[in-house]
């Protein structure tokens, strides 16, 4: 789906578009996926009951408010703490708690959707700056440089070094301000309408695709057809 920028009653060219990284340019895990893993790599039994209830303990009502805190990826240590405190109070052994961090701070399972560098490069040539804004507890430039995909990113805004994360405005407000650009001619595109959709609350045209979980779906030909079209359309569904 993708919102429209508010209040404005006429159309402008997108000049820049702006990435999250996790579920959008790359693949994830999914929660169960998460779980599965862990368990596998601690040499647990990993079937379908295994994993539920591992999830129950974790998503408990209170505890997956803390897994979903707004502070939550505003910092390394804010992170760790609160997954460990989650992990801790759901009753997981150490084990499979460390394995869950392990997944959760690495980059082994997040792979570039098939079209994400030509998407990228396709928005370059119709001369379109390049942001990835990201909810993140470390480093992912690093993943672009191997991807060799560093180059042609214009700026980064991680949660974790600038103290502050998706919904809040401030951090799209962040990315504008690096990129130069003005909100109504700047492109979001994520996967959680929950947090990316809220760029929309700075004037951002919206694009939400589904959660990417296998990198071989092709599914950023619609940020082409943003771009050509001029404006955002009032309504698009990938």
């Amino acid at each position: 789906m993708l919102t429209p920028t508010p209040n404005d009653p006429l159309p402008q060219r997108i000049r820049a578009v702006v990435f999250d990284w996790r579920g959008t340019l790359v693949s994830e895990l999914d929660a169960c996926g998460w779980v599965r893993e862990a368990l596998r790599l601690t040499n647990r039994d990993h079937d379908d009951h295994a994993v539920d209830t591992v999830l129950k303990a974790i998503h408990a009502p209170e505890l997956l408010r803390r897994l979903q805190s707004p502070q939550g990826n505003t910092s390394a240590q804010r992170h760790r703490e609160t997954y460990y405190g989650v992990f801790t109070d759901a009753g997981l052994e150490k084990d499979v708690a460390d394995a869950l961090w392990d997944i959760d701070s690495s980059t082994k399972y997040n792979h570039f959707a098939a079209d994400a560098a030509d998407t990228i490069h396709m928005a370059i040539e119709n001369g379109c700056k390049i942001g990835v804004l990201s909810n993140i507890h470390f480093d992912i430039r690093p993943v672009f440089d191997a991807a060799r995909l560093l180059e042609p990113i214009d700026a980064f805004i991680l949660s974790n070094e600038v103290g502050v994360q998706k919904p809040d405005p401030a951090i799209f407000q962040l990315m504008l301000d690096e990129l130069g650009t003005d909100a109504a001619a700047t492109l979001m595109v994520g996967d959680r309408p929950s947090r990316d959709g809220a760029a929309a609350a700075v004037g951002m045209p919206t694009l939400i695709v589904p959660p990417l979980t296998d990198p071989a779906i092709r599914q950023l030909h619609i940020v082409e057809e943003a771009i050509l079209a001029g404006h955002a359309p009032a309504a698009r569904t990938a």
